[in-house]
């Protein structure tokens, strides 16, 4: 078994088996898969500094109430 094999319903397909348009729509299918991987990898950088700054506002929070409780 080769590496470029394309498995398409259980059936197992070289490249030079698909003609142009089918070629063209494995080329799409990849680079779609390469988007998706791409913006979950962005997403899990968004996610992370959204939760890094959700945390420093509760810690800002709480560190206000804090000193507000020490003055009273």
């Amino acid at each position: 078994m080769t590496d470029n094999v394309i498995t398409i319903n259980g059936e197992e397909y070289k490249p030079e088996d698909f003609n142009e348009q089918q070629t063209y729509f494995i080329n799409q299918v990849k680079a779609c898969q390469q988007k998706v991987a791409n913006i979950r990898f962005e997403l899990d950088q968004v996610q992370a500094a959204q939760d890094a700054f959700t945390n420093a506002l509760i810690a800002s929070v709480e560190t206000k109430e804090e000193e507000e409780t020490e003055v009273a």
